[in-house]
């Protein structure tokens, strides 16, 4: 797969993001980097091979226990934009006509 410009806008647009255009020749060597290793992944013979089905077997040493807690007011002490009881942040879903 070729990383295109146009997909790059794309996934900048998706994320809400901008790139300066050094940056986005960055993006672009970076994403034809990762994609070339899912295309090497991708040559691996797995036929012989269990897929995993559960992978929270490896979490299973602790039980959840609550410790600290800290109040709504500490809790918003340091956001930027907040009201009386939530943090606010800008809205990053749009619809796309």
């Amino acid at each position: 797969m070729q990383v295109t410009n146009e997909l790059i806008e794309e996934l900048a647009g998706l994320s809400a993001l901008e790139f300066s255009p050094s940056e986005f020749e960055q993006i672009r060597n970076d994403l034809q980097k990762m994609i070339g290793f899912i295309e090497q992944l991708k040559e691996l013979d797995t036929d012989n091979i269990e897929p995993l089905e559960y992978m929270g077997a490896m979490n299973e040493g602790r039980e959840d226990t609550i410790k600290g807690m800290i109040t709504r007011e500490e809790g918003l002490s340091n956001a930027a934009h907040k009201n009386e009881k939530f943090i606010l942040v800008p809205k990053v879903i749009r619809k796309q006509p």
